[in-house]
């Protein structure tokens, strides 16, 4: 399997990266130097994490060329607008200490100001300061009006997937966009790591369940983000490209969906 996805600009995307979600600022300093020193290139964390000082630090200190990694942040609800949208990519900037990120997002469709915001990211974009733009938790009806006012299309769509939640309306829809699917809570929150269908299918593989649903996402042509804080799991989280899912094993897990969310719904948060 190529490890990587060309996004519509172009440019190639890591299909498996580390994320740092719920993770503190000394932890991600060496979730993200474990990670790269066993072969990841994608790390992914936002402004509202509160860790990108630590990213950055641990970016650092691996070693790693620059050009050799993938970097996304995340604007946060509070910062979106025009104005505020530049300068909270400013400031992400300076706590990643980096002269750019490889891809910035919108983290929720704020009604009334994402498409003052993604003006702004266009702008970002356009100035080579982020190599690629999108969004998160964006719905369809979220896109299409962005696309109401925007100039560039969204290149990447970060929505909680899972095998529980499998989205296959939003999926199909991106795909025909041309827009790269990315998850979050990949593993749903560990809530299903005791799935029995999981763990059989594990057996066979001699893998995890968690190997066999990041596999999954991955045959599923779905960007993948697992997080971890142990050196171990993130190891083994990046063991998933010795095996491969039949076909009949990918329709076992996609009928786990029960479209069970674990996060709000992007029509109706309050944060």
């Amino acid at each position: 399997m190529d490890k990587t996805k060309k996004l519509a600009n172009g440019l190639e995307m890591p299909r498996l990266g580390l994320g740092v979600w719920r993770v503190e600022e000394t932890d991600a300093t060496n979730s993200v130097k474990w990670a790269i020193e066993n072969g990841y290139h994608l790390i992914d964390t936002a402004a509202i994490y509160k860790n990108e000082t630590g990213v950055g630090k641990g970016i650092a200190q691996s070693g790693i060329k620059r050009e050799d990694l993938f970097v996304t942040t995340k604007l946060w609800n509070d910062d979106q607008g025009y104005e505020t949208a530049h300068q909270a990519f400013n400031d992400s900037l300076e706590r990643l200490g980096l002269d750019y990120v490889d891809l910035y997002l919108i983290h929720w469709p704020v009604e009334g100001k994402f498409n003052d915001s993604w003006r702004a990211m266009e702008e970002i974009y356009a100035s080579g300061r982020a190599k690629a733009i999108g969004v998160s938790n964006f719905h369809q009806h979220h896109i299409e009006e962005l696309m109401t006012t925007a100039k560039i299309k969204p290149m990447v769509d970060q929505i909680e997937l899972h095998p529980t939640l499998t989205q296959e309306n939003l999926r199909e829809y991106l795909a025909k966009e041309g827009i790269a699917v990315e998850a979050w809570s990949p593993l749903g929150q560990g809530k299903i790591l005791q799935n029995p269908t999981l763990t059989e299918i594990g057996k066979k593989h001699n893998k995890t369940a968690a190997q066999v649903i990041i596999r999954w996402h991955l045959q599923s042509d779905i960007i993948v983000i697992p997080k971890s804080v142990h050196e171990e799991r993130i190891k083994e989280n990046f063991d998933v490209f010795d095996f491969e899912l039949s076909e009949d094993e990918m329709k076992q897990i996609d009928h786990l969906n029960i479209n069970e969310r674990l996060g709000a719904d992007p029509d109706n948060f309050n944060f």
